[in-house]
């Protein structure tokens, strides 16, 4: 019996720390196999830290975000981590890595997909990956796209956190409670050394969406991950 998948698509090198940590490291505790694409390191737009050391290239820039990651990765369980080097501020995403994501979700054929906010007006390269995400799936969809090769079926997309959510009409529908990994992911997000200043924000993010999640269900959590699902829900049953 094979794991079941599922697929992160993150503009730079830490957003999949930051945002989808705890859903990683749950379900790859649960044995499922979790591929995560970082499209950039963010090597220009969020590295300010490392660029104020002496001496630096982009190069090293790009070399340290990744030990970071690959680091912030193995402490959450991912099964693959890939580094598509695309550039960031601005990020450049061409057809042919439209074609690349869309043949990564029939490899990986994942049961749900996590990226970026439709909108948000502080970082265009978070919209621009949302919407490359989304049109990958639509591609991994369609017959005509490497005709022979099995499309996928129709895996929900989540959208999570942006770092200010009420300026990005971002409305959450899915919390989830993340507390028996919260130390993984607490772990995970050490790793990205030259983020440092995000550790507490995220921490305190984590926590009153656990709150949240309490209040929603009846049921004590400590630590939560809020998503926004694109899809409907396809249920045999309510409640």
């Amino acid at each position: 019996m094979t794991n079941k998948t599922a697929l992160v698509v993150s503009a730079h090198s830490a957003d999949f720390v930051w945002r989808a940590g705890g859903a990683i490291a749950l379900h790859s505790a649960a044995g499922w196999d979790i591929t995560v694409v970082c499209l950039s390191y963010g090597e220009r737009g969020e590295s300010a830290k490392l660029w104020r050391k002496p001496d630096m290239t982009l190069e090293k820039v790009k070399a340290e975000r990744q030990r970071e990651a690959g680091n912030a990765a193995r402490h959450l369980g991912v099964a693959d981590i890939q580094f598509w080097d695309l550039g960031d501020y601005p990020i450049t995403l061409s057809t042919d890595s439209l074609f690349r994501l869309a043949d990564l979700y029939r490899a990986v054929k994942p049961s749900w997909v996590m990226t970026h906010s439709r909108l948000d007006p502080y970082n265009a390269d978070h919209v621009a990956v949302s919407a490359f995400t989304q049109e990958a799936r639509i591609v991994g969809q369609a017959h005509g796209h490497n005709p022979g090769v099995p499309v996928i079926g129709a895996p929900q997309v989540y959208l999570f956190e942006p770092h200010q959510p009420e300026q990005c009409a971002w409305k959450p529908n899915v919390i989830l409670n993340i507390t028996e990994v919260w130390e993984k992911k607490r772990a995970a997000i050490e790793c990205m050394e030259g983020q440092e200043h995000l550790w507490e924000y995220y921490t305190r993010v984590a926590l009153q969406r656990g709150v949240q999640g309490g209040r929603n269900s009846g049921t004590p959590m400590t630590y939560g991950e809020a998503y926004e699902g694109v899809f409907p829900s396809v249920v045999s049953t309510l409640g």
